[in-house]
């Protein structure tokens, strides 16, 4: 019978260095990708890619014929998002950062695959499923860069990282980050990243009741949100405001500010005529609505004012 060999293992630093050096690499590269609005060129190596990914195996396909073939476009990549995604595939280790970390995060290869031509292998409009179905080291790092970006999670890149965790059905991601944009909810609210959230992403913080934010100030930032939206769509700002405008609690504003609030929507649409005659019957019968809960309730960040002693519903 015979012996079993033995397996011996070298250096695995050594191995990785080796590696990391082929890395964006034209010596001996037989693919080149044009990357970001920049249009960087990345050069690598086919046959590491696909057998490490599932994603470039589909997307690069078998090579046809001799020389380099025609560049692979991804203009809408972050060439600094890509690099550090090939640096994990060609050495299973990359140094993480916040930006490194926040690009990666909406790295298109990860989650905007719909941006590319569905002659791509016919992938699947939600690559986070894919990849992690398949298991691939790319998945491993995105999963490295959300455990990373929950540890040096900051106001800048909360709101970026709720809107991946809303894309992808990140359920955990998503507490976290509503959690933090509870607890840091006036600084989050002036931040970019609210500005660029999708309306599903802004629902789960507009239904919140414990936002350390004061409704007034909120209605704001939702009318700066939509008017962003509307510039960036070329929709009208009470369009893009309508998912998501029935969730603010107009109730708790005073009669001033909700008179303010009335004239201001005459001139610039946001908010239903009916959301606000709903406020103004809470103030003309002296009461809150119980059967419709939340439009009554306060947050943990609203400021007191007299007729919030007649509203049925306290703060949770």
């Amino acid at each position: 019978m015979e012996t079993p060999g033995l397996v011996v293992q070298g250096e695995a630093a050594s191995f990785s260095t080796a590696l990391r050096s082929l890395l964006n690499n034209p010596q001996y590269s037989d693919v080149c990708f044009v990357v970001g609005q920049e249009r960087q060129e990345v050069f690598a190596h086919r046959c590491l890619l696909a057998c490490r990914c599932n994603f470039f195996r589909g997307l690069l396909g078998p090579k046809l014929g001799p020389g380099m073939p025609s560049p692979v476009v991804l203009s809408t990549v972050p060439a600094e998002a890509f690099l550090a995604v090939l640096e994990f595939l060609y050495t299973n280790s990359v140094r993480l950062h916040r930006h490194s970390a926040r690009v990666s995060l909406c790295f298109p290869l990860m989650g905007s695959v719909h941006t590319l031509p569905h002659t791509h292998c016919g992938l699947q409009r939600n690559m986070y499923q894919h990849i992690n179905a398949s298991a691939q080291p790319t998945f491993i790092y995105f999963q490295l860069c959300l455990e990373f970006v929950v540890k040096v999670m900051d106001v800048e890149m909360v709101c970026e990282a709720l809107q991946v965790a809303v894309t992808f059905g990140l359920g955990a991601l998503q507490e976290r980050c509503v959690a933090f944009i509870e607890a840091h909810s006036r600084e989050a609210l002036r931040t970019r990243g609210f500005l660029e959230l999708s309306a599903p992403a802004l629902l789960p913080l507009l239904r919140s009741d414990r936002l350390c934010v004061d409704e007034a100030e909120l209605v704001l930032a939702a009318r700066s949100w939509a008017r962003v939206g509307a510039a960036v769509l070329e929709r009208p700002v009470a369009e893009v405001a309508a998912p998501v405008v029935r969730e603010l609690r107009l109730a708790l504003l005073a009669p001033a500010e909700l008179s303010a609030l009335e004239e201001q929507n005459q001139r610039e649409p946001l908010i239903p005529v009916e959301q606000i005659v709903e406020a103004w019957k809470c103030h003309a019968l002296r009461r809150g609505d119980a059967s419709r809960g939340a439009p009554c309730r306060r947050r943990r960040g609203t400021l007191p004012r007299e007729h919030h002693g007649f509203l049925d519903l306290p703060l949770k």
